[in-house]
């Protein structure tokens, strides 16, 4: 019988439910089931809502012996999933965690993400996720300021968060234990351990879903906490199931990392979806690719800089990997060069999908393989039920093809504030998104950078993110950042910052030369330096605040 009756209940202002019923249907979510089956997926969605904690539960309903996790461990089906994440939850709260209280995660992709974020979610606990590149003052400041009562966090890391991390020594830890690191020892607490000897029964769902926080990429400081509520339907699902065609029981090689929005994203569709996630805890590009071949992945979360490095391996790398599996290989998280996006559906077929969004308003726009093909370098268009707009600087809606503006989106995804206070810019009930673009005759979004990266010289506004475009398209470049300098004499000028493919030769004048044929004069980098490598954080953005002179 499918669940109609009950979608009406979970619709959101995304859409109606024809829309909502027609997307979910498409994607195999909704379709005939046993009426025993129906019960178990009801109950799920009642007492838990669209959270993690209902997701498996659902799923240990309807397919407990699906395989739900693939890890360098082994797998795990829906119901093992759903099991060892009571246990967990079970002995979490044995240890004092209660409802309401947060839960530090600093974990690479395995399974100990996913059931850590179950079991917390099951709990009603508030869940931080910690970017795994943190130094030991960043993850001072965040656990400071977030003030979790538990980190649960892998080997790995134990000395950075026991140490700088936890000056105080109060945090209570549990630790995912890597059999290629010595054991622990003393009385500390390992998940495994935990879930060993943990009560596996379903746990009472709490009285309110616990908020999940996101950091901000800290390219320019310390990260801020972006908090947000858990959805309060499926349309959010559908929205992104219309411009990008996910299927249900697919198997997704995660390679995003899931502590930042994309990957999280991601690790969501897959348990709305039934999905089977594939991780590992490093990536790897031809681990990646072995990865889909050997099980026969049908969608690729990564970042662009991941995929860049996947084009820069071999041809003969390249071709060994069976990659006819693959059906959508989604990009976000940084920009998306045009070239690149040409580059990638040249070798792996028109399969690229583009999500432009933040983690302060989630999605804005998706640009699919027919947007990049028609326009490279498109953040393409808002799907149903979100709104994005152009305001200029007295915020006046800019609505002429080409007119560059703030942009700000609408939708159900939107944070709610920073947790250590503030928020983004509101005009008309859309938040700022951060960034500046524009839109083409058809609709289509183009980003040109930041706000704030903006720089005035000579009285001209100009965006670096134009003039980084142009270079990265400069056969001998493979890589590059542009951003603002102060001068003396314009105000501020550019710095372009290259990386080289290797062996190639491009004089500053030459590369200057080709920058003014295309542009502007007072778009040319007055400055240029050649490095090895683009300093990024772990989804791949630059990091400019190390490339600015001292």
């Amino acid at each position: 019988m499918p669940l109609a009756a009950p979608l009406e209940k979970v619709t959101t202002a995304a859409g109606d439910t024809t829309f909502l019923l027609r997307q979910l249907v498409a994607a195999g979510v909704v379709g005939p089931m046993r009426p025993s089956v129906v019960a178990g997926v009801l109950k799920g969605l009642h007492e838990f809502g669209p959270t993690p904690a209902a997701g498996f539960t659902m799923n240990a309903a309807r397919r407990p012996h699906h395989t739900a996790i693939i890890d360098d461990h082994g797998s795990l089906t829906f119901g093992e999933v759903h099991e060892r994440s009571n246990a967990l939850a079970h002995e979490l709260r044995a240890m004092g965690v209660r409802e309401g209280d947060a839960l530090a995660i600093m974990c690479r992709n395995h399974r100990g993400f996913v059931e850590t974020i179950v079991a917390a979610s099951k709990l009603g606990v508030h869940q931080l996720l910690l970017n795994t590149m943190f130094s030991g003052p960043q993850l001072r400041d965040v656990l400071a300021r977030e003030k979790p009562v538990v980190a649960v966090y892998d080997q790995e890391f134990r000395e950075l968060v026991t140490g700088d991390g936890d000056p105080s020594g109060t945090l209570k830890q549990v630790v995912w234990t890597d059999p290629a690191l010595p054991a622990p020892g003393g009385d500390v607490a390992t998940a495994e351990g935990l879930i060993g000897r943990g009560d596996r029964s379903a746990l009472r769902a709490p009285a309110e879903m616990g908020r999940m926080v996101i950091l901000t990429s800290g390219t320019t400081g310390t990260p801020k906490g972006a908090a947000r509520q858990q959805p309060k339907g499926l349309g959010p699902a559908a929205q992104i199931l219309s411009r990008m065609p996910l299927r249900s029981e697919e198997r997704t090689m995660l390679a995003a990392p899931m502590f930042h929005s994309w990957g999280y994203l991601h690790f969501t569709m897959g348990f709305a979806l039934g999905s089977t996630l594939v991780m590992q805890r490093k990536f790897s590009p031809e681990g990646t690719l072995a990865a889909i071949a050997e099980h026969r992945c049908q969608v690729l979360p990564v970042v662009p800089v991941m995929l860049q490095r996947i084009l820069e391996l071999p041809y003969e790398t390249l071709a060994k990997h069976d990659l006819s599996s693959l059906r959508i290989v989604a990009l976000s998280g940084s920009a998306l060069p045009g070239e690149l996006a040409i580059r990638a559906m040249d070798r792996l077929g028109d399969v690229l999908y583009n999500l432009y969004g933040s983690t302060e308003v989630g999605w804005a726009t998706i640009a699919t393989p027919e947007d990049l093909r028609a326009a490279p370098g498109t953040a393409g268009k808002a799907p149903r039920g979100t709104a994005v707009r152009i305001y200029d600087e007295h915020e006046r809606e800019l609505t002429e093809p080409g007119a560059v503006g703030r942009i700000f989106v609408g939708n159900d995804m939107k944070f709610d504030g920073y947790t250590g206070g503030g928020g983004k810019d509101v005009i008309d009930g859309l938040l700022s998104s951060g960034d500046v673009g524009h839109f083409d005759a058809e609709g289509r979004l183009f980003v040109d950078g930041r706000d704030d990266d903006m720089i005035v010289s000579g009285g001209e506004n100009v965006f670096p993110r134009e003039v980084e475009d142009l270079i990265a398209d400069m056969p001998e470049v493979k890589e590059v950042t542009v951003f603002g300098v102060p001068d003396e004499r314009w105000g501020e000028v550019l710095r372009a910052v290259v990386v080289l493919d290797d062996g190639a030769e491009l004089p500053v004048e030459t590369l200057k030369a080709r920058v003014k044929e295309n542009l502007a004069g007072f778009k040319v980098p007055r400055d240029v330096e050649f490095i090895a490598e683009l300093p990024r954080n772990a989804t791949g953005k630059v990091l400019k605040r190390e490339l600015r002179p001292a």
